[in-house]
């Protein structure tokens, strides 16, 4: 059977994928345009990235057909998918850190002149393709020293130049600052009007106002709807896609602070280029509060994370949890000391990919009763554990034997907040905590964090995200080349204002 609508550049037909006895798309519909962005929209474990890996090759399906430009096609690998005119531009990207920009582009495609690589030819090549798609990127420029928006340009590359058309991006602002985020809105675009198919896997609906089509919506493996973007509202694709009403701005209600109980007083690092990266940086963090850290990445936010939770040594200055210096020490003694952390990037500081969910969740508690006993691991105390976090955090699959790795990105984040928050801390560092997640498990983690502050604990928060300082933040900071430069009660300032100082504007100016 062959489809005659030359108008669609892909159709997915009744798509059903099974994993054992867990069905992660059920007999799933979905068809792309040509010249079109199209979201596919969906809570963390929906299956939007499933039904895009079949597509890209990467699983089979256990049912269903899929035609491209009309012709019905078996794609059994990356390679035929390649072949047929398709690039998938990854969350997690796949790039070689010593090489330059050219080189990862060229990798495995390389033009030969005799036996040796044509470098002139290729880099050429990649530098046409850089600018005709408005991608301007410096081609020699080696990946381990460009920033995370420049590396997925890379990756737009790697796809346009193995002759991609249809284009299927998994979560692409996940990594993303703001301003970065804004300007790969305007490459998509630029990409559809010069003919390209564009997929967009996300969960981001302001994003998807800002630059889709047309969006369908997966909720549990099932096709909830296909919408036009510009006669939707943000509210109604929430709906669809948790099935309930969504509270965009969590209520709360006025902090009780008490003392302090982090206080941070004039640290200074310098890092191996002699950059000076943190400079007399200072805060006090009371019991009672969310603190908010906004600032454009690159200002010393990750630095500093380090250096609470004892991954770095601070040049000068000093850290005070409890009264306690805790200045320069082991991240164990900074985690029994009552201080946890939700890192930055969940999986290179999160977790242990290969172990288990179950594993994962007593990383920081291992040693101690009633996982252990006479030094061996009660290993039904430590299922049972998992079982009962990973049903109050809506970790998908509920498995305690999971491998880690193989779970969504959201729900590695969700992993990862149930243990550090369990772990009942004093201080809480929350460091891009709702990253990758979906409205409903944003409003969620949202809520655990207020809960948190209602305790009487304290959350610092860092977030690239102004709308999430904004909703959640008692107080706010703003970091500017490694200081604060601002600070200020939640409800005495705006985004504008937050804006300006992040852009490392002055009192003076602002007034």
């Amino acid at each position: 059977m062959v489809n005659l609508d030359h108008d669609l550049a892909v159709e997915m037909r009744q798509i059903t994928k099974k994993f054992g006895n867990f069905t992660a798309n059920d007999s799933i519909n979905f068809d792309l345009r040509k010249g079109e962005i199209h979201a596919l929209l969906g809570e963390n474990g929906a299956g939007k990235s499933t039904l895009m890996n079949i597509l890209y090759g990467l699983y089979t399906p256990t049912e269903g057909e899929i035609f491209i430009n009309g012709e019905k096609t078996n794609i059994s690998n990356p390679n035929d998918a390649i072949a047929h005119g398709l690039g998938m531009v990854h969350q997690h990207f796949m790039l070689i850190e010593p090489f330059k920009v050219y080189e990862n582009i060229i990798l495995g495609v390389e033009p030969m002149q005799g036996m040796f690589i044509h470098r002139k030819k290729a880099r050429e090549k990649v530098k046409d393709l850089s600018e005709k798609y408005g991608l301007s990127i410096n081609v020699d420029s080696y990946i381990r020293d460009i920033s995370v928006g420049m590396q997925q340009r890379v990756e737009i590359l790697k796809a346009l130049y193995r002759g991609a058309e249809i284009l299927i991006f998994d979560e692409p602002t996940a990594v993303l600052t703001p301003q970065e985020i804004d300007e790969f809105i305007e490459i998509v675009r630029n990409l559809a009007t010069q003919g390209k198919s564009i997929i967009i896997i996300t969960h981001k609906l302001k994003e998807i106002k800002a630059m889709a089509d047309r969006c369908t919506i997966i909720r549990r493996g099932q096709k909830i709807d296909t919408v036009d973007v510009a006669t939707v509202s943000p509210e109604e694709l929430a709906s669809k896609m948790v099935g309930r009403n969504v509270d965009f701005c969590i209520a709360k209600k006025p902090a009780e602070t008490g003392d302090v109980v982090l206080k941070v007083d004039q640290l200074n690092y310098t890092d191996k280029r002699k950059v000076k990266i943190l400079n007399d940086f200072s805060l006090d963090l009371h019991y009672g509060e969310i603190l908010g850290i906004a600032g454009v990445d690159g200002n010393g936010q990750s630095e500093l994370l380090d250096i609470l939770t004892g991954l770095r040594k601070t040049d000068s200055g000093k850290i005070y949890l409890k009264d306690k210096d805790i200045t320069n020490k082991s991240p164990r003694e900074i985690q029994e000391s009552g201080m946890n952390c939700i890192p930055e990037d969940r999986q290179k500081r999160g977790l242990v990919l290969e172990f288990t969910t179950a594993e994962n969740l007593v990383l920081e508690q291992y040693r101690h009763a009633p996982y252990c006993k006479k030094g061996i691991l009660q290993e039904e105390v430590i299922r049972d554990h998992a079982d009962q976090l990973m049903t109050k955090f809506d970790v998908r699959p509920n498995n305690a034997n999971y491998i880690a790795g193989d779970l969504s990105g959201g729900n590695q984040q969700k992993l990862i907040i149930a243990r550090e928050i369990t772990n009942d801390p004093d201080v809480l560092i929350a460091a891009q905590p709702t990253r990758g997640l979906d409205v409903g498990a944003i409003e969620y983690i949202h809520q655990f964090l207020v809960e948190q502050r209602d305790k009487g604990k304290a959350v610092l928060l860092v977030s690239f995200e102004l709308d999430e300082i904004m909703n959640l933040s008692d107080r706010i900071g703003v970091i500017y080349e490694g200081k604060i430069n601002f600070l200020t009660k939640r409800q005495d300032t705006n985004e504008r204002e937050l804006g300006h100082y992040m852009a490392g504007g002055g009192r003076d100016e602002a007034e």
